[in-house]
Parts: structure tokens; C-alpha cells; sequence
């Protein structure tokens, strides 16, 4: 008699899959099925790549680049990279420094990997990317969470941190612009995170992949400039998938200090090695190419404004729901708990009566509120929220 076979290893059998992705697998099932859906629930930009940035892959891929690379990234596209922080922050980054991974996932647990040991503490403010949990755990870390509502602006105080940090603390996550709810933290109130963060000893993992999508005449603030030791102990993740819409195209960046960026470097050697070569090219002329990127990104950002004041004022106008304005990235979050159903099965029955897919807020570590990403049509937001009013109707009925 044959005997059992070994359990699967205590990571496969914890790991929870992406909500966001199920979703838009869910809703793109059913698009397939020739059901007509309103998808809000992808998060990238509905924009093909910019067309310079193809061709300069296109003419690495014609040219024979197709084999290994240095691990961190080819040279041309690290000083690329550390070029970028100088102009945009005014941050001396040498090419050591920088460190392109298959992806800002990939690189956001490369730092993670980097700083935490098992056993200790990764501070997550919620609502949170619904990755972070996932790969402090894998770590073999703790996640361990802080909230801040739309009271609060989604935005959490130095005072929640404080109250946080343990003697297993490590590593405090911060993401801004914020994926899910558009927040962007202002840079007196990112100094005073900071300050915490350098009292308590903590490493900052600073995520700032929407750093140039951001609306209303604000601007970003890299974490690393904050001060000589905001810069020593500041992870700055980011990458091309949201700017430049190339989400397809797995290429991240990780900017930190020497030692920390050797050790991701010697941990991205074991695990997946080069990203794409040619790819890398592409990212090149993204950075270099400047004044074609520009008009580029400009047309998106326009089209992502107009949207996002379509979308709030929309939602707004539906009895039950209210919801602050996003400042960046290209999500609204809006509060649902009226209605009295948790956000899953909230979103579950608006997929299958209404045929409009949005993200339950449970997923980002905050009950009571939905995703909607609007990188869509202004067509499908407008049937979308008709959609919506009348499911939210319904359930009033």
C-alpha cells in the first residue's frame, strides 16, 4: 500500500493568494463568458507602453541582448536609476546602490528578506497592499498592523507608531502615494514617522511605485532624503510598471544603502538571478528618453485626474457611500459599512447582480470599504457607478 505523500511546506500552506488578482481574474472570466462586467479591480494603467520605450527593447532583442546580466541590473541602467533620484530629489545614489529585480513585488521582499529574521515584527500601516502581510510572513516574520480610517485620511500618526514598536520590531512599511486608497502623506508628517523610526532603531521600507502620479500640485517626498539617517536606514522600492505602464514587463527597482543593496543583490542571485535583459533596455530609454517619457506621462495623468474627479463625485452622489478624494496612484476608497455587509460578501453579490468588480477594502486589512481602481474608461466609470447606485439601491430596499 502506498504511503502518504509529504504535507506541503508550512509557507504553501499559509501563503493567501492575491485578492486583487482573483477578482480580476473572476471578472475577466466572466468578460470571457460574454458577460458584460465593469472591472475597477486592475491595478495598472489601461495605456499601452510608450512606443519608444518599445522600440528600444525591440532593438536589444534584434541586437542579440538576450543573455545574463549582472545580477543588480546592467550598468547603463543602474546610473540611469541613481541619475533619476539626483535630478528628481536631489539624492546621491551611486550604481552600487541600485538593485532591478523582476518586478517592485520582487523588490519589496528582497528588502524585506534583506532586514527581517524570524520572529521579528514588520509594522504595516492598513489599509495596507495586500502583498505585505503575505511576504513578511514568508520571511519568517510578523506582520503587525496599525490602522488609520478616512477620518484620519487613511493616514497613520507618529503616536500609532510609537505605540507599535516592541523590542522584535524591525521594519515599518510605508507606502506613498498608497495603494489602496491614493493617501499621500505630506513631508512634515513623513519627518515625523521618520523620527520614530530612528528613535526605536527601525529599517523603512519605503514603497514609492505611484511616486509620479500624483495630482493637485502636490509632490512626492523620497523617505531617504529626510536627513543622514533617514538615508541610512530608508529602502526606497519603486519601479516602471505604474509610471511608464509597463506592468507586464517585471522590472523593479530597489535603492539603498551599500550593505543593504549587496545583500538584496546576493539574495536576488539565488532566487531569479538577472531581470530581463532586453527589458532593461526599455527601461533605459524610459529614463533617458526624457522629454518623450514626459508627454507620455502627462497624457495618462490627465486622463487619470479627469477620472478620479468622475469616479469620487459619482460615488458621492450614491446614497450610502461616502469617499474621500485620492492624491495620488489611481484608487478611490470608499466607505460601504452603511450598508451593513462585510466588504467580501459586499463585493461578491455587486460582481454577480451588478456585474461590477471592485476589491472588498477586508482585503487591504480595512473592513467596511472597496477598491476601485479607476485606470479605466470614462465610459465603463460611468456604467459602472450607474450599476452600483442601483445595486446599492437595492440593498436599502
Amino acid at each position: 500500500m502506498p504511503s502518504a505523500t509529504p504535507p506541503l511546506s508550512v509557507w504553501a500552506r499559509n501563503i493567501s493568494p492575491s485578492p486583487t488578482l482573483a477578482v480580476d481574474a473572476k471578472a475577466k472570466a466572466l468578460m470571457a463568458a460574454g458577460e458584460d462586467v465593469c472591472s475597477f479591480a486592475a491595478g495598472e494603467p489601461d495605456f499601452d507602453t510608450p512606443q519608444h520605450i518599445k522600440d528600444a527593447c525591440a532593438a536589444a532583442l534584434q541586437s542579440g541582448k538576450t543573455k545574463y546580466v549582472a545580477t543588480g541590473g546592467i550598468e547603463e541602467l543602474r546610473k540611469a536609476v541613481a541619475e533619476s533620484y539626483q535630478t528628481a530629489y536631489g539624492l546621491r545614489v551611486a550604481p552600487g546602490q541600485v538593485v532591478v529585480s523582476p518586478g517592485g513585488k520582487f523588490s519589496c521582499y528582497l528588502a524585506i528578506m534583506a532586514t527581517c529574521s524570524p520572529g521579528d515584527e514588520v509594522i504595516i500601516p492598513a489599509p495596507y497592499w495586500v502583498s505585505y502581510p503575505e511576504m513578511a510572513k514568508l520571511a519568517g516574520a510578523v506582520p503587525k498592523f496599525i490602522l488609520a480610517t478616512d477620518r484620519a485620511g487613511f493616514k497613520v500618526t507618529p503616536e500609532q507608531l510609537e505605540a507599535a514598536v516592541t523590542e522584535r520590531s524591525r521594519l515599518v512599511i510605508l507606502n506613498s502615494p498608497s495603494n489602496p486608497t491614493g493617501a499621500v502623506y505630506s513631508r512634515a508628517e513623513l519627518e515625523a514617522l521618520m523620527a520614530v523610526a530612528i528613535r526605536r532603531n527601525l529599517y523603512v521600507m519605503s514603497d514609492e511605485i505611484y511616486e509620479n502620479l500624483i495630482y493637485d500640485g502636490l509632490q512626492p517626498t523620497c523617505l531617504a532624503t529626510l536627513g543622514p539617517e533617514a538615508e541610512r536606514r530608508t529602502i526606497v522600492v519603486s519601479g516602471f510598471s505604474k509610471t511608464y505602464s509597463m506592468t507586464g514587463w517585471r522590472l523593479g527597482t530597489l535603492v539603498a544603502p551599500a550593505p543593504i543593496a549587496k545583500a538584496v543583490g546576493e539574495l536576488q542571485s539565488q532566487m531569479s538571478s538577472n531581470a530581463t535583459t532586453f527589458a532593461q533596455y526599455g527601461a533605459v530609454a524610459a529614463l533617458r528618453e526624457r522629454e518623450k517619457t514626459r508627454a507620455a506621462l502627462d497624457q495618462m495623468l490627465t486622463a487619470f485626474d479627469r477620472r478620479r474627479k468622475l469616479l469620487h463625485a459619482g460615488l458621492n452622489a450614491i446614497p450610502g457611500i461616502s469617499c474621500l478624494l485620492s492624491e495620488g496612484a489611481f484608487y478611490l476608497f470608499p466607505n460601504i459599512s452603511s450598508f451593513g455587509l462585510p466588504s467580501l460578501e459586499f463585493c461578491d453579490r455587486l460582481l454577480d447582480q451588478g456585474k461590477v468588480a471592485a476589491v472588498p477594502g477586508s482585503a487591504f486589512g480595512a473592513e467596511g470599504y472597496l477598491r476601485l481602481s479607476y485606470a479605466t474608461s470614462d465610459a465603463v466609470i460611468e456604467k459602472g457607478l450607474s450599476r452600483l447606485a442601483n445595486f446599492c439601491k437595492s440593498l436599502k430596499a
